[in-house]
């Protein structure tokens, strides 16, 4: 029997736990579908109602608005995504092969994940990429994170940062460097793939060249530290 992964997820994020219920699974599925289909502005529960054939009060059942939907599908990539680099690593005992490591699995496309049946990993790692900044550049963040919305994010900073020390075990800036690696693997693919005039990839558009990218400035910046 094929093991499902669970991610426990904070329960100020939903009404109802959407995980408990085919429609719940629903929701957060084609919810993903269509963010990373149309864009999250574009979205709507109405939208999302109708693709999965029921009412958008259904869908207010599970959540109270989009915004919280979004925080929720975002908070659980986190948590997929520490779990992830947690069972990728967990033979690596070099510290420096761990860190590249990272930092491939940060800047290098998702696979879907067969043992999260209803969650596509692949279409969410395209959402973090470009929608990702939305659920906290917002005006209610300060209320957001009392609620701990952002542990998640804060948590897999803290296991990059814990590498990055165990590198460099002097070096001053182990979370900001954690949070530039993961932001800086997400703009330039953005970038690459939208902008190119602002990256060094844009020719090529190969993911290859921002690991090597990422993995000059991260060593660079803790030998000098």
């Amino acid at each position: 029997m094929k093991l499902q992964l669970q991610i426990k997820m904070n329960e100020n994020l939903f009404l109802r736990n959407p995980e408990l219920t085919e429609l719940g699974r629903n929701i957060v599925k084609h919810g993903i579908q269509l963010i990373s289909q149309n864009g999250f502005e574009a979205f709507t529960f109405k939208k999302l109602a109708e693709v999965i054939g029921t009412t958008e009060a259904g869908v207010y059942r599970y959540f109270e608005n989009k915004h919280l939907l979004l925080l929720y599908i975002i908070a659980w990539y986190w948590g997929w995504l520490e779990y992830h680099i947690g069972f990728q690593t967990n033979n690596v005992t070099d510290p420096v092969v761990k860190l590249k490591k990272v930092i491939k699995l940060l800047a290098t496309a998702v696979v879907d994940d067969s043992t999260t049946n209803y969650i596509d990993e692949s279409l969410l790692h395209q959402i973090i990429i470009s929608e990702g900044s939305k659920a906290y550049l917002t005006k209610q963040v300060g209320e957001d994170n009392k609620h701990q919305f952002f542990k998640p994010y804060k948590d897999l900073c803290a296991v990059i940062g814990d590498v990055i020390l165990a590198c460099s075990p002097k070096y001053k800036y182990p979370r900001s460097l954690a949070t530039t690696i993961i932001e800086m693997a997400h703009f330039q693919n953005f970038f690459m793939n939208n902008l190119p005039s602002l990256t060094d990839f844009g020719k090529n558009k190969a993911e290859s060249d921002i690991v090597l990218f990422l993995n000059d400035l991260v060593f660079s910046s803790i030998k000098k530290g």
